[in-house]
């Protein structure tokens, strides 16, 4: 396999954390505006899938599945959107804490690095396991000074690790299958294959409170279409190179930077103050960040 840039690379997985990070944002916003779960991860899902099918039509990319392959994008889909997606969006509804919620998702690296190790062989040095441990120590200070959480948080929780797992799966899933197929198509197939699934619950409960004047006002869809486009389209086609260059367990760390972006969000929008103790947090996160990296190859 060719190397790669390893700047590119690393800006690939930044601006794909950059706008995960904004996504706990925009869902908490439809969360409070009374839109069902079922209904707005259901229309994410499916327009992010079209946009993407358009896009690989028009530039006459290879989309075909491989029968061998069936199994795995199935499962693929099956891990993220239908797992993740639903238990981090009714997690962070019952923590009432993106920033909370953010933490917990961040804490992906932990099962990763363990996932990468056991089932690709991937190697991880000393440094880069202390920078994992300093990065969560970062973030555990981000979230000293966050936002109250909701009475019922331990089963919002529960839900949020949950979906740490489902994430590690769909990572593994899509290291098995990068070699194989671009990174636009994986994640179209991924998010079209993963609609289907979400379809009865659309169906049973995402229309359940439907209100016209609401569910398709400007406040709705303005927050739905940048879930589609660019959290669900563009980072995880973007996650997807990441994921293949540098591994399960190495690109999973910058997921723990997720909540940085989000509480970095919510100062620059008024909705959260920052202590000292949360930017010195972000400061020792980003170190760890960078320690995890040390002395490993892109390939």
């Amino acid at each position: 396999m060719k190397q790669s840039c390893p700047i590119k690379i690393y800006v690939i997985s930044i601006v794909a954390i950059i706008l995960w990070g904004l996504s706990y944002i925009w869902s908490d916003r439809l969360i409070q505006l009374g839109v069902a779960v079922e209904y707005f991860v259901f229309v994410r899902v499916l327009c992010a899938g079209l946009i993407l099918l358009l896009f690989n039509l028009l530039t006459r990319r290879r989309i075909r599945i491989r029968r061998k392959d069936l199994t795995r994008f199935l499962l693929l889909s099956f891990c993220e959107p239908l797992i993740y997606f639903i238990c981090e969006t009714y997690g962070i509804d019952l923590t009432e804490s993106a920033t909370y919620s953010a933490l917990v998702i961040a804490s992906t690296p932990i099962v990763a690095v363990s996932a990468g190790i056991v089932l690709f062989k991937e190697k991880m040095r000393l440094v880069n396991f202390i920078g994992i441990a300093v990065c969560l120590a970062g973030l555990v200070l981000v979230t000293v000074c966050a936002d109250s959480i909701g009475e019922h948080f331990v089963w919002g929780l529960i839900l949020l690790i949950v979906a740490v797992f489902a994430e590690v799966g769909h990572a593994s899933f899509t290291k098995s299958l990068s070699n194989d197929y671009q990174p636009l198509v994986i994640v179209m197939w991924q998010f079209l294959i993963g609609a289907a699934y979400l379809f009865p619950l659309f169906l049973a409960r995402g229309l359940r409170e439907y209100e016209p004047a609401l569910y398709l006002s400007w406040d709705v869809w303005r927050p739905i279409f940048c879930l589609a486009v660019l959290c669900s389209a563009a980072a995880f086609s973007l996650w997807v190179t990441s994921i293949k260059y540098l591994g399960v367990g190495r690109s999973s760390v910058f997921q723990a930077m997720i909540p940085v972006v989000t509480a970095l969000v919510g100062f620059i929008l008024g909705t959260e103050i920052l202590c000292w103790n949360q930017w010195a947090g972000i400061a020792i996160a980003m170190t760890g960040v960078v320690m995890t990296q040390l002395g490993q190859r892109v390939r």
